[in-house]
């Protein structure tokens, strides 16, 4: 990361009007989440009994093996206590400012709303909505949520609550995706932060974008750098803090 690229991506923000952010778990590993596909995220070990963690976050497991989806679930994503960071809280101000017109996040934990973003566009959903399965649908917040028992059920209609989360095996939700397409299509710039890209179909929204500022924010490559205007391997936190600061003081 240099000055010149820190002053590339702060120009390019400050002359924007429908900028838009898409946004992977690198944006909340600042947070104390920890990401899935680094050699030390989620994906890298087995859960229990060895199963793998896709298997035990998959739609089979939640309708099959219930209590163990939910343990898992609720130890490896539900984070109550987090807060945003600076990457969250960066975007929301420059919402506000009337720069970015909409996140689109592959991540579930709420944080961008917490931080004060209003356009949000989830991907994979959000473990802080829930919904019971019987036909009343009827709709809960993780805070109503009880511990116990491991499988939470509706006390209106006995029905089992699951989160509106995206689990393998399922569709993305296709009023978000189609909202997602129409923000990137618009975007005067394109921010994409703290995500692998190696996630189908969320990172073939990318291919949408006909701008000429496509900016690539990660520690990593990802397989759009040969492809961007502009490619900063660094902490999406830190770039947007030092972005922020340079904009609004």
């Amino acid at each position: 990361m240099t000055s010149r690229d820190i002053d590339t991506l702060t120009s390019w923000l400050d002359d924007a009007r429908a900028a838009v952010f898409f946004g992977g778990a690198g944006v909340s590993t600042a947070s104390g989440i920890p990401d899935f596909r680094s050699a030390a995220g989620l994906y890298a070990s087995q859960g229990p009994g060895g199963r793998a963690p896709e298997y035990l976050l998959s739609h089979d497991c939640l309708m099959d093996q219930p209590a163990e989806f939910f343990a898992f679930h609720r130890a490896n994503l539900v984070h109550p206590d987090a807060q945003p960071n600076p990457a969250h809280t960066g975007l929301a101000e420059l919402e506000a400012r009337g720069r970015l017109v909409a996140v689109v996040t592959q991540n579930i934990d709420g944080l961008h709303q917490k931080a004060g973003s209003r356009v949000v566009h989830e991907l994979h959903g959000s473990v802080e909505r829930n919904h019971c399965l019987g036909r009343g649908r009827h709709r809960f917040t993780l805070a109503q949520i009880p511990e116990e028992p491991v499988v939470p059920s509706c006390p209106q209609c006995g029905a089992m609550i699951r989160p509106d989360v995206v689990l393998y095996g399922e569709a993305l939700d296709e009023g978000v995706v189609a909202a997602s397409v129409a923000a990137v299509q618009h975007a005067d710039v394109l921010l994409v932060g703290g995500t692998s890209l190696n996630v189908y179909p969320a990172a073939g929204l990318l291919h949408y974008y006909r701008g000429g500022r496509l900016a690539v924010v990660n520690l990593s490559e990802t397989p759009m750098d040969h492809q961007a205007d502009l490619v900063i391997h660094a902490p999406i936190d830190e770039v947007l803090a030092q972005v922020c600061r340079r904009l609004f003081g």
